[in-house]
């Protein structure tokens, strides 16, 4: 199979990768503990998989692939407490969230292998700062062609994501009065932001064979675009949301996505025009550093709102796509968030104002992972 074979994947499958906190017991630091949990996870007595990541205080989590939101959210809570179990035994715990909110990125460690000791030479101190925690959300296409115009059509729902999904308020000991901190480490890789705007596979095929040959890539993995295609999955790659807290958030994101897939197939395939990322990175930074209250522009209408507003009016047009699917419970969840302006970020910032304690921050994140029906906590309350 060559570098740009698409393989055809069942249309609006799905599944989830998420970059996931291993914390010490103590202060509730981040500590190089990854490699001795991978070894007891190996046999994983469910589906799914549980890799390295770039540095020695990351997991990642891949679920397997599903059709169902029902059968997604039970698979992660499957591997979330396989994994919560054996990371007890080492008397270290896990947790969401897209930053962990005091770790130094000078103390990171880069985990042995040949891909990560590459990007340490070539990227220098961005690879540790590179700890930062996203969840990617793949969906099935029936081809190369399919995947470009779905791509470019869910780009235009990017800010929406990025504000459901924000959950790295705190960096480094401080406040950064972002919803989402975690893309600012991403944009600082010269291969970040979106695809150039091609419209057939065969275009973006020649455009990776030309960066190839350049020799500024060596495979699609180079390329960290918020939307990226996975020929060898057959599917587009969702990769601008922060790991949330739970579980259950990280199935209804995707969830969401795969709703939005089916409504953009069902109204079919028409041309797309470039404008639609006009006000792309406006719009971008605005989810990222307001969160759901942040200001969106329609580039093609000129229409602006609150993102909040627009994810409640997008969602309110998905309901008989939602029961179509089994998506309506999930859906009901983003749109609650939404109505009240009130992310994962914001449940961090509760924390942080009960308890003064970045320690606590961290604690409760961990808490929250383990039991996803845990109530937000609320400033006073103990």
């Amino acid at each position: 199979m060559s570098d740009m074979d698409f393989s055809q994947s069942q249309s609006l499958s799905f599944g989830v990768e998420l970059e996931l906190q291993c914390l010490n017991t103590r202060e509730y630091d981040l500590t190089t503990t990854a490699q001795e949990l991978l070894r007891l996870l190996q046999d994983l007595p469910c589906p799914g998989e549980i890799k390295p990541e770039i540095t020695q205080s990351m997991i990642e989590v891949n679920s397997a692939v599903y059709l169902r939101h029902d059968a997604l959210l039970a698979n992660l809570i499957a591997i979330r407490d396989v994994m919560v179990e054996k990371a007890q035994l080492l008397n270290v715990r896990i947790a969401g969230g897209g930053t962990h909110a005091f770790q130094m990125w000078s103390d990171r460690r880069i985990f042995e292998g040949e891909r990560y000791e590459m990007l340490s030479n070539k990227y220098g101190y961005l690879a540790k700062q590179f700890t930062v925690f996203g969840q990617h959300i793949h969906i099935g296409c029936t081809s190369g062609d399919e995947a470009i115009w779905l791509l470019h059509r869910m780009s235009y729902y990017v800010p929406a994501f990025i504000a459901l999904s924000a959950a790295s308020p705190f960096y480094q000991n401080q406040d950064t009065l972002f919803s989402s901190s975690r893309l600012t480490s991403i944009n600082a890789f010269p291969l970040s932001g979106t695809i150039p705007f091609v419209q057939t596979w065969q275009a973006f095929s020649e455009y990776y064979y030309r960066m190839k040959d350049l020799g500024i890539i060596s495979s699609m993995k180079d390329f960290y675009w918020d939307i990226r295609p996975k020929p060898e999955y057959g599917t587009i790659e969702l990769r601008i949301c922060d790991t949330p807290l739970t579980v259950q958030k990280a199935a209804a994101l995707a969830a969401l996505a795969q709703t939005l897939a089916l409504s953009m197939l069902e109204n079919g395939q028409r041309p797309i025009d470039e404008g639609i990322y006009l006000a792309y990175r406006y719009n971008r930074f605005n989810a990222a550093r307001y969160g759901l209250s942040g200001e969106f522009i329609d580039a093609v209408t000129g229409r602006k709102q609150e993102l909040g507003e627009m994810i409640c009016q997008t969602i309110d047009g998905l309901w008989d796509f939602a029961r179509e699917l089994g998506t309506t419970s999930a859906l009901q969840l983003l749109y609650q968030s939404a109505l009240n302006r009130r992310n994962d970020a914001d449940r961090l910032r509760a924390i942080y104002l009960e308890t003064r304690s970045f320690s606590d921050v961290t604690r409760r994140s961990a808490e929250i992972w383990e039991d996803g029906s845990l109530e937000d906590p609320r400033p006073g309350d103990r």
